[in-house]
């Protein structure tokens, strides 16, 4: 083998080597741009992830706020509703008291004119009576605490009636 071989094997080999250090490189700064771009992207998207994990917790508290809000609201106004119930029971106690003890007593008109009613009541007042108006006939005070209970029970239903809707009212607002 002749030195001018060797000589040309030498350059081939140190072009090889050459060209195999320039492709390490060339490997080697490709992998430091795309670690650079992964690097970003992680940080972009850490970024919008830490974004949305605070819309969703602003979103969950002003829920919580409006919550809170509703339920405060309808509390008032249970307790408005309550203070009403209880404020018309102790009427309707106050009224079944003063009739058993004849302190009260309901009457009823009567159209002494209907020939219907069947009633001879004269259609005048006498003249000792306090009564002013047409002709009245006095109830029963059994009859009178049944219908002091009738009308009891009517206006705990319409108390109730109306704690439903105001009830509804708030929570539809």
């Amino acid at each position: 083998m002749n030195a001018s071989v060797w000589k040309l094997a030498g350059v081939v080999a140190a072009l090889a080597i050459v060209a195999g250090a320039a492709a390490a490189l060339a490997w080697q700064l490709q992998d430091w741009r795309y670690g650079r771009q992964l690097a970003e992207q992680a940080r972009i998207r850490g970024e919008t992830l830490s974004q949305l994990t605070q819309a969703a917790a602003t979103q969950q508290r002003t829920e919580q706020d409006k919550r809170q809000a509703l339920e405060q609201r309808l509390a008032a106004s249970d307790q408005t509703h309550h203070e009403v119930l209880t404020h018309a029971q102790k009427d309707q106690a106050r009224l079944r008291d003063r009739l058993a003890t004849a302190d009260l007593r309901l009457s009823v008109l009567i159209d002494a004119a209907d020939p219907a009613s069947g009633c001879a009541v004269p259609a005048a007042t006498g003249a000792g009576g306090v009564v002013h108006g047409g002709t009245r006939a006095q109830l029963d005070p059994a009859h009178a605490q049944r219908i002091i209970g009738i009308t009891d029970d009517g206006d705990r239903g319409l108390i109730a009636l109306s704690a439903c809707q105001a009830y509804v009212r708030e929570v539809n607002r």
